[in-house]
């Protein structure tokens, strides 16, 4: 086992080589710890309050605080750690099965660290969640077989086994409540091992671990539909199309470990039918192998299907996740699952290896292992960034509603709109009446300068989803620049009232207010939005021009002297703060700002002839003339009007 630790390291960062050099990709910002989680203060409302964090899982979010204050936003050091808690699980799986003395134990942990379902865990960051938990769960395994070994002979030594192991368990449990059903799975470890469960051997000392787990399954399912939305319309399988769908989603699972084609991102969303006699057929299907395993008495298969099928649980579609709005399946849910078949086939693969001689079946195996290995070093370019990510999506299923509007809010981050706008179209045709498609078009049109194209959308988005407060702030938006000031306004207050805590809206509503010609009452909003935004350059700013406006130029000018820290090279924040100064009679102190709004924008004729006036102002006439020379040429070659 010594010299297997570092060849398993040693593979698996080499098939994962391509993902040590990717960014960061959707949910990953929902994971990574937020500026106002990163104090001490912040790692206990990780612990103690729900909702501080996506999912109330405090192991995995803590995990993530200690590696932002090691190296911040830096994505090397989260994938190279993903890597690593990978090679780790696959290391523990091969100490487990050697000490069970399952034949092909090494052969096992090989294939689980190179098959490339587990990709989506270890080159998505967000899923740190699986590689940590991993690690946890099978370290409470190890502890557990030992603890059972040892109750008879050496009693003392195995209560600290049985403690370790319980502790292990919960550990995995708040890093990912996915690992609640590891009770359930030691006991089919013991009854393959042994040939029978007994209730004060075996079935007792896990009682404990039943009800951790099944709290913290019920605490995962209220945190998903209370506060990332899996409730709904989208949601409401009834009880029967529910068992027909666990049906296929395990053979689903089942043909992606067997045969590794085709992987993706967002798998189609099939439509469950009852009357449909084939969707029967799935669960009919999986009754049917599980009875005739066990019939034959194929306790080890049985064993590994039965393993198979329960960790899968949490994701059969008994409980809802959010996932499903858009895909019934994901590589991600099925990553523990997955040992269940790996080590019954490597199992086979090692009797089949007693019966040939030892040069072939180690190229049998090497081949294999190539093979899973070149998959998964091609499987890790998916993930590299937002755009490989939902660009292979597309391709490779068109109809992905959630992957068209993603890549255009990544195109539209990366300040290429007009590219957005077709996918957001796209988005919408896919899932019909979508809300969120209908406002993040809106938004694009209205980045476009094209407000009344922008107003139809974002109505739509409000009519569908009233309670929507970015589709109210974007429609306020557009009502401003289209001359309905009273009705932007109006809605820049509706969104205050759905969201309290919306920095944006506040902005919003108080430059409507200040460009009414009511800059006293705009003062309490650009004052919100700073607060609740602290590094919002525009809010100081136009709290600096709303008190200008006010004839309070010298509480103005820590606003605007804020506004140019925050962005240095805005030279419309430079040239309001060059006009308050020189309004004030701090002539050589306007200077030096219209200075800086020239080098920001030098094409700029306003910012060249406003730097004129001030220089001759100050009599400095040669530098004046200068730029006065320029402000015409620019003046000259700008295009005529219509």
């Amino acid at each position: 086992m010594r010299r297997l630790w570092p060849v398993l390291f040693v593979v698996v960062v080499l098939a994962y080589l391509p993902a040590l050099s990717g960014g960061f990709i959707w949910d990953d910002s929902g994971h990574v710890t937020r500026p106002d989680l990163r104090s001490v203060s912040g790692l206990l409302r990780i612990w103690t309050e729900m909702g501080a964090t996506q999912q109330y899982y405090p192991v995995v979010h803590t995990a993530f605080w200690i590696e932002h204050g090691l190296w911040g936003d830096s994505t090397l050091g989260y994938h190279l750690l993903n890597v690593l808690l990978h090679a780790t699980s696959a290391g523990l799986v091969v100490v487990i099965l050697r000490r069970l003395a399952v034949p092909g134990a090494a052969l096992a942990g090989l294939l689980f660290a190179l098959h490339p379902v587990a990709v989506e865990s270890v080159a998505w960051v967000s899923e740190q969640k699986n590689t940590l938990s991993a690690v946890f769960y099978l370290l409470a395994a190890l502890a557990y077989l030992r603890f059972d070994a040892r109750r008879e002979g050496q009693r003392s030594a195995a209560i600290g086994d049985y403690a370790a192991a319980s502790v292990l368990f919960l550990l995995a449990l708040f890093t990912k409540s996915v690992t609640a059903t590891q009770p359930a799975a030691l006991l089919v470890v013991i009854w393959w091992k042994r040939g029978r469960i007994g209730g004060r051997r075996d079935v007792i000392p896990l009682l404990p671990w039943f009800a951790a787990g099944a709290a913290a399954g019920l605490l995962t399912a209220w945190v998903e539909r209370h506060f990332i939305g899996a409730e709904g319309t989208d949601f409401t399988l009834g009880g029967v199309a529910r068992c027909l769908l666990a049906g296929r989603v395990l053979w689903f699972y089942a043909g992606k470990v067997l045969w590794p084609a085709d992987l993706i991102f967002i798998y189609p969303h099939w439509t469950i039918t009852p009357a449909a006699a084939s969707a029967w057929l799935y669960p009919l299907a999986w009754f049917g192998l599980l009875g005739g395993l066990a019939w034959r008495r194929q306790r080890g298969l049985l064993a590994g299907a039965l393993f198979f099928s329960g960790s899968l649980f949490p994701a059969l579609g008994f409980v809802n996740v959010f996932p499903f709005l858009y895909s019934y399946v994901a590589d991600h849910f099925q990553y523990l699952a997955c040992l269940g078949l790996i080590v019954p086939v490597a199992g086979g693969g090692a009797l089949l290896a007693s019966r040939l001689s030892p040069a072939l079946a180690r190229g049998l195996a090497g081949g294999v292992l190539l093979v899973l290995g070149v998959l998964t070093f091609r499987q890790c370019g998916m993930y590299h960034d937002l755009f490989s990510l939902y660009g292979t999506t597309i391709e490779r299923n068109p109809g992905a509603w959630m992957a068209q509007n993603n890549l255009g809010t990544a195109l539209v981050e990366a300040g290429r709109v007009a590219d957005a706008v077709a996918y957001f179209q796209e988005a919408i045709r896919l899932r019909g009446d979508y809300p969120e498609g209908e406002n993040n078009l809106g938004d694009a049109y209205n980045r476009l300068n094209r407000p009344a194209d922008a107003i139809p959308h974002l109505q739509r988005a409000v009519q569908l989803k009233p309670l929507y407060p970015e589709a109210h702030n974007n429609l306020g938006a557009a009502l401003m620049r289209t001359g309905h000031p009273a009705e932007g306004i109006a809605e820049f207050e509706q969104a205050l009232r759905l969201k309290p805590d919306y920095p944006v809206a506040e902005f919003n509503l108080g430059l409507a207010l200040g460009s009414g010609g009511q800059p006293a009452a705009a003062l309490p909003h650009f004052e919100a939005a700073v607060r609740l935004q602290p590094d919002y350059a525009d809010a100081e700013l136009y709290w600096g021009i709303a008190l200008t406006l006010l004839a309070r130029v010298p509480e103005a000018v820590p606003h605007y002297e804020r506004a140019v820290r925050l962005e240095p090279d805005a030279a419309p924040a430079h040239a309001a703060f060059a006009r308050a100064l020189a309004a004030a009679g701090r002539l050589d102190a306007a200077i030096r700002e219209y200075q800086e709004a020239v080098r920001c924008d030098p094409a700029s004729a306003d910012h060249q002839l406003n730097l004129a006036l001030a220089l001759r102002q100050a009599g400095r006439m040669p530098e004046a003339t200068e730029h006065y020379n320029e402000a015409l040429r620019l003046h000259s070659l700008a295009p005529a009007g219509p």
